[in-house]
This record gives structure tokens, C-alpha cells and sequence, in this order.
């Protein structure tokens, strides 16, 4: 690795590694970063190595069945149909805490016949069901977890569910906080990719998704590398749409103008997302009535009259809007405001 010739830097050097923090100059960071390699993508720009990525939605919109389907693709090394992955074949440890071997079955065989034939690096995970000191159940759990990861020698972990992992809810943030550090913790020391499922509480279809709707968004969203969502689809039962809420590894792709379509389908023996097609969260989301539109497009004007300097993504963000809606919004209200002016 090539060293800036400098006594200095070389005495912090040699204090770093009997200290618990590291001190290196941003010249120093980024010819350490020239040494590794390009994060490669799991599933597109949703998830990429080296990142605690967090999935969320409502309860029965598909999130084990999409995390199910990420993990066989990556056990294969094949990519899901319509996405992207670099990433090589390898080892994955998907903690089940939702279902039961049956429920599993079902889901990946035409009526429990004809079984799904899974790859050998896919390994389920479930709770022993002889296990009985719950007093202790947290430390237990995240203590099976870093031995599987050490016993298996995994790197690609996915949590079927978060609420599994805290003995009390994740709503909280007091109890966010020391789970997702203890996830942080175990993704660092053992240089782990994990995909952690979480639930949010029932959301207003008329609005578009936001890191808010995440239960305890706030301290889950700040640990967290990636966070993106599944959204229900108002056209039609079996719809849903994949939108990024957070990403360090690359820009936002997937935002409220550029959603992946997918359709739940099951057409042999692997419960699947298909996907269609990208699309405008907006299309997908329940109509406001014509008070409720009134009521949002006042807001917007209000907001920026109030607030000249807000771009439109903001005013959005703040109104659980879209950032289109705010343009024609703004447009109209210009045009209006000209021509009344004009007529004068």
C-alpha cells in the first residue's frame, strides 16, 4: 500500500493500531480507498455489499417473498429478472422468524408437490423451538446469529423480521437505537452484507412513501446504509412498486418518479415479484378527492410563498407530496397570477 512519506502521519499510523479510533489524513482515506474494490449490487441499486440495507412495508405486501427471491438469486448467482446484480454465487443465511416449514413449502411448490429445487447456499434459519430461557432471549439470539455467521462462513446475512431481534418494539426509539448498533457492530466485524425486513405501521395510501413511514424511522434510517420500500398499488390487488428511500453506495434511482413496477405472481412453484415495467409513484397511489387536492395544492402554494428558497423536492418532502405535482402546482399558479395581472 503506497505511504505518505511523512514522520507525523507515520506516528499516527502507529498509534492507530493500539488505539480504539482511527486517524488517518483524507489523502491517507483516499489512497487507502484506491486499494478496494467497487461495492458490487445484490439487488440493483437497492442493495449492494458491505451495506445494512432495510426493506420495509405493510404487513402482507410480499417482503419475505421479495427477500426470499433476493436470496435465491444471489445463492445462484443469477440476478432477478429485470434487476441487476455483480455480485459472485455465494452463502446465504436467511433468518426466518416469520413462517413454518409447511408455510415455506407451500409457497415454493404447486400445492405441496413439485418442490422449488433451492441451491445448497441457500441456508434458512429458524428458532429452535426447544429453546426456553426467553429472560434472555436478545443477548441468546444475536449470540446464534455471530456463530452462524462464524460456523457457516457467511457473509450474506437477510433478518426475516427486525421485531424478532428486540424483545420490545422497534416503534421506539430508545429501542431502535441499541438494536440497530448491534447490527451495525456485527455488519463491521465480520464485514457482512445484511438485508434486515421491517414492518411500518399502517400508511395513508394517498401519499407517497417517505423514511417516516418506517417505525422508528429516525435512529433505524440513521444506522442504516440503504433503505428502500415496498408499496402497495391502488389499480390492482397483486401490484406492487419498489421505491429507494436512502442510499450512500450511489445516487437515488428509484425515487417517486422512477418506481419498478412489479406483479406478485406465482406461475409454478416459486411465489414471485415479476417485473413489469418503471413507472410515477403518483400513478399508483389512491386518487384525492377534489377538496383533498384543493387542500394540498393551497399548501404548496402557501408553503412557497411563505418559504421562496425551498426547491420543489423539498416543499414535496415536507408535504408528502411529489415533486411533480409541486411544478404543475407552481406552474399553474404562476400562469394564473400573469394572467390576472395582464387582464389588469
Amino acid at each position: 500500500m503506497e505511504k505518505l512519506n511523512n514522520p507525523e502521519i507515520n506516528l499516527i499510523e502507529e498509534n492507530n493500531n493500539k488505539s480504539l479510533l482511527k486517524i488517518r489524513t483524507g489523502n491517507q482515506c483516499i489512497i487507502d480507498a484506491k486499494n478496494k474494490s467497487e461495492p458490487n449490487m445484490l439487488f440493483s441499486e437497492f442493495w449492494h455489499e458491505g451495506e445494512l440495507c432495510i426493506c420495509f412495508a405493510d404487513t402482507n405486501l410480499g417482503k419475505s417473498i421479495l427477500a426470499v427471491q433476493i436470496a435465491n438469486s444471489i445463492s445462484k448467482g443469477l440476478p432477478v429478472n429485470g434487476f441487476k446484480m455483480n455480485a459472485y454465487k455465494q452463502k446465504v443465511l436467511y433468518f426466518d422468524f416469520e413462517m413454518g416449514d409447511k408455510q415455506f413449502q407451500r409457497r415454493y411448490s404447486e400445492e405441496y408437490i413439485n418442490d422449488y429445487l433451492f441451491d445448497d447456499n441457500f441456508l434458512r434459519v429458524e428458532i429452535n423451538p426447544d429453546f426456553t430461557d426467553f429472560e434472555k432471549f436478545e443477548i441468546a439470539l444475536f449470540d446464534a446469529i455471530e456463530k452462524a455467521i462464524i460456523s457457516q462462513t457467511a457473509k450474506l446475512l437477510i433478518i426475516d423480521n427486525l421485531t424478532y431481534l428486540c424483545a420490545q418494539t422497534t416503534e421506539k426509539a430508545k429501542d431502535a437505537l441499541p438494536l440497530m448498533k448491534k447490527l451495525k457492530d456485527l455488519k463491521i466485524k465480520h464485514d457482512l452484507s445484511l438485508l434486515v425486513l421491517a414492518h411500518t405501521p399502517k400508511r395513508n395510501l394517498f401519499d407517497p412513501i417517505t423514511n417516516k413511514d418506517l417505525a422508528g424511522s429516525k435512529h433505524l434510517a440513521n444506522f442504516a446504509d440503504s433503505i428502500f420500500a415496498i408499496g402497495e398499488s391502488f389499480k390492482e390487488k397483486s401490484i406492487r412498486y419498489l421505491k429507494q428511500v436512502k442510499a450512500r453506495a450511489t445516487e437515488i434511482i428509484f425515487d417517486s418518479e422512477n418506481i419498478v413496477v412489479c406483479e406478485l405472481q406465482k406461475p409454478d412453484n416459486f411465489l414471485k415479484f415479476t417485473y413489469i415495467n418503471y413507472g410515477y409513484e403518483k400513478d399508483h397511489l389512491k386518487p384525492l378527492s377534489e377538496n383533498q387536492s384543493s387542500e394540498i395544492d393551497n399548501a404548496i402554494i402557501e408553503l412557497k410563498s411563505s418559504t421562496p428558497n425551498l426547491t420543489n423536492g423539498e416543499i414535496a418532502q415536507r408535504l408528502g407530496t411529489y415533486k411533480m405535482k409541486v411544478g404543475r402546482v407552481l406552474k399553474k399558479h404562476s400562469e394564473t397570477n400573469s394572467n390576472n395581472h395582464n387582464k389588469v
